[in-house]
């Protein structure tokens, strides 16, 4: 998800393609178009987002933030949400994992 005015690149929309197939076995992973960018849904609850570039973000909280900072991820403006490492993205088995983390960050759970 961009800032508001921000277009939609093709980046965005294969990273959104991407991401829902990648995490098909986590639940009903359904993604919305949403300023330039991409909501990313399961059971209705937003847990990550992908900008007008493609970038991918996950929902973090107190539980998963510093493991995120520590591999050098960038916060998304003043949303609770962080950039995905590149050594995530490319494994299936650790984006699975940090997902369903988000997952359970965005209905509230520990």
């Amino acid at each position: 998800m961009g800032k508001k005015g921000d277009k939609m690149t093709s980046e965005s929309s294969k990273a959104a393609e991407e991401l829902q197939n990648r995490l098909a076995t986590l639940g009903d992973i359904r993604v919305k178009k949403m300023f330039g960018g991409y909501g990313v849904f399961e059971e209705d609850k937003m847990f990550a987002l992908i900008d007008s570039n493609g970038r991918v973000f996950f929902k973090v909280d107190e539980t998963n933030q510093a493991r995120f900072q520590q591999a050098g991820s960038e916060k998304h403006a003043r949303m609770p949400y962080f950039s995905v490492p590149e050594g995530v993205l490319g494994d299936d088995d650790l984006l699975e994992e940090w997902a369903r983390l988000s997952i359970m960050i965005s209905k509230g759970g520990k």
